[in-house]
């Protein structure tokens, strides 16, 4: 057994907690144990919920002594993105305007999470509505890398991404819509998957940009990332995007044969500006996919360097339709005293309720959608959507998966570029296409760039999700990044 409980992975304890050799109680209070001792400098958590943490691993060793009902999560400690709504559970998306607000229902994911039987410790840091790729645009507060307390930890699901890699939660969800669970995970070095569109239900999802949003799991493994993509993939009529496709048994591809196998490469994820590091990293994970069988070549996506410029119009333009409910009349942040009338009313909530990167994006979102600017950049935006889309059609007619890096860099200083919003979002560059496209996409640890993680990118056909976690996980069988843990000596640095 690990020294400690919180540096399990969830089919390690989930075997010892069968096998009654721990319980789910000894477990979370491993875990929130862990969270008192190293959070108050990562700060991952928005809310923690350790009395409901605990009454739910109560509930779940009982099911363990009548072995009814049991699943691969039940008694698992687990962190959720705060931008999921859970019922009784205040539920932020980072931003004052929801600082309050608690859901009077579950999401569709959550549902299926309790009916497994999980523990929720508590709700994950995030970029407000989404908004970001540092986790920097919280308005409560940054959250830390691990393995770099300076360092931001990607966004914008960065709370979620921190408490896997620094053992605070066996597993965590996020939310992506332009790279939001990719890039974190590849900055903290977990394994992050981000499902095809339609895929997981997004009832109960906080939306930022319909068209893009999809909830994913961040684990330590590939076998793990099954486990908590198995719990909540498939159809929910409660979505009317969420499709009725087949779910296979994601463990069962996990067979570590790739022989046969065809990678794609594609020649457009290699652009100036990326870190001769991050280049070094991917190409050596790319050989030793080689070296297991795989069958490697070129591809070209000859869209994919329109992708950041089409969803920083498609994206916005939903965001600012999306949020305009929240105006502070029915919930929510509210400004209600020294107003003149109803308009000043709205304007002085949204004023003070949204943080400036929100604003940016609602005043992108809106311009592009006012009349005389609607065919110029919106309707262009979604033409090359489609261009995208065929492009990665076409490539996976030649190959099963194709590969590359995750973010051009590896995790920036905080503050390095809170305040040139275009460096900020040229971290997605790599990602952004994945979600253009509604295809699915992966990030697995490979080889580290002076001393910090770099993740590895594989992108499936939309639907075959089971193809990415193959390939990460014999990747991982055959290489050790994954079992890597940040360096944390919580006394120098409380």
């Amino acid at each position: 057994m690990m020294a400690h409980l919180w540096e399990l992975t969830i089919h390690e304890a989930a075997a010892l907690l069968r096998r009654r050799e721990i319980s789910s109680v000894e477990l979370t209070r491993a875990h929130l144990e862990r969270i008192e001792e190293v959070d108050g400098v990562l700060r991952a958590f928005i809310t923690l919920t350790p009395d409901l943490a605990l009454k739910q691993a109560e509930a779940a060793d009982r099911r363990f002594a009548t072995g009814e009902n049991l699943s691969p999560l039940t008694g698992i400690p687990l962190a959720i993105k705060d931008v999921i709504c859970t019922e009784g559970v205040r539920t932020t998306c980072g931003s004052r305007i929801l600082e309050n607000f608690v859901p009077p229902y579950d999401a569709t994911v959550m549902r299926r999470l309790n009916e497994a039987g999980m523990v929720m410790l508590g709700k994950t840091n995030m970029d407000e509505f989404a908004m970001g790729s540092s986790t920097e645009n919280s308005a409560f507060f940054p959250t830390r890398n691990p393995w770099d307390i300076e360092r931001v930890p990607g966004g914008s699901s960065g709370g979620s991404a921190v408490a896997v890699a620094a053992g605070e939660a066996l597993g965590s969800y996020g939310s992506d819509t332009g790279g939001s669970i990719r890039q974190p995970g590849a900055l903290c070095n977990v394994t992050a998957l981000k499902p095809s569109y339609g895929r997981v239900s997004r009832f109960g999802l906080v939306a930022f940009a319909s068209s893009l949003d999809q909830i994913g799991p961040f684990a330590r493994d590939a076998h793990d990332t099954a486990l908590l993509f198995q719990a909540i993939a498939g159809h929910d009529p409660l979505d009317s995007t969420s499709m009725d496709v087949p779910v296979p048994d994601y463990s069962a591809a996990l067979t570590g044969d790739l022989k046969g196998l065809r990678v794609g490469i594609p020649e457009e994820y290699w652009i100036e500006g990326t870190e001769p590091g991050v280049v070094k990293s991917v190409r050596a994970a790319i050989e030793t996919l080689r070296e297991l069988g795989a069958e490697v070549g070129e591809v070209s996506l000859p869209h994919t360097r329109y992708g950041v410029a089409a969803y920083y119009i498609i994206a916005p333009a939903e965001a600012s339709a999306n949020l305009a409910r929240y105006d502070g009349i029915k919930y929510g942040f509210s400004i209600r005293e020294g107003v003149d009338d109803l308009i000043d009313a709205y304007k002085k909530t949204r004023q003070h309720g949204f943080g400036p990167e929100v604003k940016r994006r609602i005043m992108i979102g809106t311009y592009a959608l006012s009349s005389g600017y609607y065919d110029a950049y919106y309707l262009r935006a979604e033409k090359m959507r489609t261009l995208i889309r065929q492009d990665f059609e076409r490539a996976f007619e030649r190959f099963d998966v194709l590969v590359s890096p995750v973010s051009p860099t590896v995790a920036f200083k905080i503050g390095e570029k809170v305040d040139n919003p275009y460096q900020m979002y040229l971290s997605d560059v790599f990602t952004i296409p994945a979600n253009l496209a509604g295809i699915c996409g992966l990030s697995m640890p490979g080889p580290f760039s002076e001393g910090l993680p770099v993740g590895v990118q594989l992108l499936g056909p939309a639907f075959k999700e089971e193809v990415l976690l193959r390939v990460a996980d014999a990747y991982q069988r055959a290489t050790d990044y994954h079992k890597r843990r940040p360096p944390l000596n919580v006394k120098s640095i409380a």
